[in-house]
């Protein structure tokens, strides 16, 4: 008989995220889960969430030691517009996200789980896709057993409830859901939040040695 594995223990940072607030939401939903640590820069109402959660108000230009864990789970991201400026958008999804993952990795996990974005590549000539691509090259050589980056085209998911600001994009990419969705490459399609948060939570727990690059077109439940 095999003997079952005991529960984890899960850092998330980004709860406040489209990604993020579905990730959280599974991770404490989830038997695999002893514990599960939110990273946040300012308090949030997800504390009641589950007995299991604990969340941390942290700077990610200076974090904390980081309470020991198993795996870590980084949903943070921005847009230009929204950041302010090119250097204000690298800050979050380049150096906030690496800072996280070399933070959770010196508190003793091995696995870590990243959402970056479709088209991510560090040689491109495009900012958004380079930044991104970069960070995923940085994550990667940190010594964690298991890496796992998905690449989500256009999310889907309600900001009003999250109290952001809605994206041009996500608004066509409502619209792209309805009766021509099926029209649409795979690869291309807009996608749930919340199937991204599932792919990325079931990758993980599977732990596959080595890094997984989980691409938009396996992210459509």
């Amino acid at each position: 008989m095999t003997a079952t594995p005991p529960p984890r223990t899960a850092i998330l940072a980004g709860a406040s995220g489209l990604v993020g607030r579905e990730l959280l939401q599974l991770l404490c939903e989830s038997s695999s889960y002893a514990a599960v640590h939110s990273l946040v820069r300012r308090p949030s109402a997800n504390g009641a969430l589950a007995p299991k959660l604990s969340e941390h108000v942290v700077s990610f230009d200076q974090l904390p030691t980081l309470p020991a864990c198993d795996d870590v789970y980084v949903a943070l991201g921005t847009t230009i517009k929204v950041a302010g400026s090119q250097a204000a958008f690298r800050r979050v999804d380049h150096d906030y996200v690496v800072a996280t993952a070399r933070a959770g990795r010196a508190a003793g996990a091995q696995r870590l789980a990243i959402v970056s974005a479709l088209g991510a590549d560090a040689k491109s000539r495009v900012f958004y896709n380079r930044v991104k691509g970069e960070m995923e090259q940085a994550v990667a050589t940190l010594g964690y057993a298991s890496v796992i980056i998905v690449q989500p085209s256009l999310l889907v998911g309600d900001r009003d409830a999250l109290g952001q600001p809605t994206r041009a994009g996500e608004v066509w990419a409502r619209r792209l859901l309805g009766p021509v969705a099926g029209l649409i490459p795979a690869g291309f399609r807009p996608v749930l939040a919340r199937d991204v948060a599932r792919a990325l939570l079931s990758a993980t727990l599977a732990a596959a040695p080595g890094t997984r690059v989980i691409a938009s077109r396996d992210l459509h439940g």
